[in-house]
């Protein structure tokens, strides 16, 4: 697999990575957790993200990890845990990183984390939000200085409230997920411009957009009575979208995939897979490189029907799950 440098800090990660979350009881049994990791790391993906939040999947890595051979960069985050989490209680996030290198199996973790820094509501880091500062950063630099992480970043998932953490310039690696994709690019609006100016590694999650861009949707798409919470917009932009694919004689998750390694300024992508058949695929799309700059050009042209989110759409498109109405999906 081809690398990248992940900004300053000079590590070399493969452009398709492995993302935790599904790595875990979420994704299903271990067994095929194992397989989809093992599978991700035959192939030599050499990076792996997890978390305490993301259910057991510290724990599941840890598992099946402990036999093979440390030829891979790890990053975890503080965030969640223990219970109750007090994340201005230092005491509260060494428990979280030593519990995290337990389950790991590990005594290092290349780069540590801030879950969620940009939502205040979610977990309350900063004692001065203005000079980004709080105890988390005062035990980042102790574990820097002790030699038990490498570097440290930032995992978020707003557009513009994460903005101001990155310019404070403290950190090393960002992880954006949910805002950069073929159709949703509200992170190139100010967040990566921000990364590059720091030289700031950057990775992208989700980027077949919670599945809204891993497969087709055609029944819901042009039928509006199954998916009444679809915008007009969002309607016709998917149809432009589908009838392109067609013509280039793309599937749209490979598009998906490709269309944001096209991008020199994002370091890797990270991978959800739940079966080593899903690491094959998207191993596969990776391995083709970068869309023609003219299949680049039409994707532009399509993400601009819709350049911000309409109001009432759900965060996660919810085309084969009930809908709730506007705020959730069941």
């Amino acid at each position: 697999m081809k690398k990248r440098i992940l900004g300053r800090t000079g590590l070399e990660v493969t452009e398709l990575s492995l993302g935790g979350l599904f790595v875990s009881s979420l994704g299903g049994p271990f067994e095929e957790s194992k397989k989809a990791a093992l599978r991700a790391l035959s192939y030599g993906i050499n990076y792996i993200d997890t978390a305490p939040g993301y259910f057991n999947s510290e724990e599941v890595l840890g598992k099946i990890l402990k036999d093979v051979d440390r030829n891979y960069i790890i990053s975890t985050k503080l965030g969640g845990r223990p219970k109750p989490f007090r994340p201005q209680d230092k005491g509260c996030l060494l428990e979280s990183v030593e519990q995290s290198l337990k389950y790991l199996n590990t005594d290092y973790i290349d780069i540590l984390m801030i879950h969620e820094p940009d939502r205040p509501a979610e977990y309350d880091w900063w004692t001065d939000p203005e000079e980004v500062d709080g105890p988390v950063m005062e035990l980042l630099e102790e574990l820097k200085r002790d030699g038990v992480i490498g570097y440290i970043g930032l995992g978020g998932t707003t557009a513009y409230e994460i903005v101001h953490q990155i310019k404070s310039g403290k950190f090393d690696v960002l992880i954006t997920a949910f805002n950069y994709s073929m159709l949703w690019r509200e992170a190139e609006i100010d967040i990566l411009p921000a990364a590059k100016a720091h030289n700031m590694g950057v990775i992208i999650g989700s980027p077949l957009q919670q599945g809204g861009l891993a497969r087709r949707y055609d029944e819901y798409v042009n039928n509006p009575s199954k998916s009444r919470w679809l915008s007009t917009p969002r309607r016709e932009q998917y149809k432009k979208l589908y009838a392109f694919l067609d013509e280039a004689g793309l599937p749209v998750a490979e598009a998906g995939m490709r269309f944001v390694i096209s991008n020199p300024d994002i370091s890797c992508v990270l991978t959800g897979a739940r079966s080593g058949q899903e690491v094959d695929l998207n191993i596969a799309a990776v391995e083709k490189g970068p869309l023609p700059e003219d299949y680049l050009k039409e994707i532009d042209t399509i993400a601009a029907m819709v350049p911000f989110r309409p109001y009432e759409e759900p965060f996660s498109l919810p085309f084969t799950a009930p809908y709730k109405g506007p705020g959730g999906i069941s």
